[in-house]
């Protein structure tokens, strides 16, 4: 694939800094610096771009706060870059090189992606199981151990450098990667695209050299179907070997299983041969929820409730709908 060149000067073009503010500030308006930085659009735009285009941009210092993520429940240590200047040059970066990234992305790979998200992979792998029963029969199941955190900082840098041969930007994302003094720091925007873009010499390893028929990635979490057992078995033994060479480990939970008497439980779903379902803690957490709501009709009780609705509407549970679901209250809520 062709490298891409002349990207710098794009990043620090002050259009390109004013949209960076504007996405980076989206869901943040109410924080104080963010305020401030609005406030002060001209002035930071303008220090930004004289930042970015005399390379003085040192990156901040991380934030460190630890979250329950709400689906797995793991305990995670999140970084928070600074708003001002570190959120703003992140997204300044990505604006312009996220089309490189794009270029050699696998089609079935999602998860910090737009438009590719848990709905885009669901609808995916229920095409694939509904429609090709032979080729779906057995299915491997596995993710990468402590994934953001092992992810080898020079080996990222050197598939950067495959891609783009203009030196500034290389010498920028450098820095945002050498932030964090092991693997990727969780909170980065950055990070998001960058452990995606980690990820691609295995997805096109899987289908051009291990020739799965069908295969998605949602992050680090892999999912590959397959006609036979055996077969996928090999499959996965070739796969580690790759891992071992992306100084990458499998978890020891991976499986191998048989989609007729086990359900694949995979982006917060159920999957069946003939039906959706929404995974068990899920609809636990909506019911408190609802339970919440009920006791307290607050505006947040009910925005927090109508989360909910997406995974209930796109999926086969008509009876949770039914139970948990009057739109008309939760909608007069929020008024």
């Amino acid at each position: 694939m062709k490298r891409i060149g002349f990207i710098y000067e794009k990043v620090y073009d002050k259009n390109n800094i004013r949209n960076a503010i504007y996405n980076a500030s989206k869901g943040k308006k109410k924080k104080r610096m963010v305020k401030w930085v609005l406030a002060n659009e001209g002035k930071v735009i303008e220090t930004v771009h004289e930042m970015l285009k005399n390379k003085t941009y040192i990156p901040s210092k991380y934030f460190e706060s630890r979250i329950v993520d709400g689906l797995s429940k793991k305990e995670r240590k999140i970084y928070k870059p600074k708003f001002y200047p570190d959120q703003i040059i992140h997204w300044s970066l990505m604006l312009q090189i996220d089309f490189v990234i794009k270029r050699g992305m696998y089609k079935w790979s999602c998860a910090s992606v737009p438009k590719r998200g848990q709905h885009y992979a669901k609808n995916r792998v229920e095409k694939w199981i509904r429609n090709d029963f032979k080729n779906t029969k057995y299915i491997l199941k596995l993710d990468m151990k402590k994934y953001y955190p092992s992810i080898n900082l020079e080996l990222l840098k050197a598939k950067f450098r495959k891609l783009i041969k203009d030196d500034d930007v290389l010498l920028l994302i450098d820095s945002i990667i050498d932030s964090h003094n092991k693997g990727l720091p969780i909170g980065n925007y950055t990070s998001q695209w960058f452990a995606n873009f980690y990820l691609q010499d295995i997805d096109h390893f899987i289908k051009e050299k291990l020739k799965a028929k069908y295969y998605v990635r949602y992050m680090d979490d892999l999912v590959i179907f397959g006609s036979n057992k055996r077969k996928l078995r090999k499959l996965f033994m070739a796969l580690k070997e790759k891992c071992i060479e992306e100084k990458l480990t499998i978890k020891g939970d991976w499986q191998i299983f048989n989609s007729q008497k086990r359900y694949l439980d995979f982006c917060g779903f159920v999957f069946t041969r003939e039906k959706t379902f929404i995974r068990k803690r899920i609809t636990r957490n909506m019911r408190r929820k609802y339970f919440k709501f009920n006791k307290n009709p607050t505006t947040h009780n009910a925005q927090s409730m109508l989360s909910y609705y997406g995974w209930v509407k796109h999926t086969d549970s008509y009876i949770l709908y039914k139970k948990y679901f009057n739109l008309k209250l939760l909608k007069g809520a929020l008024k």
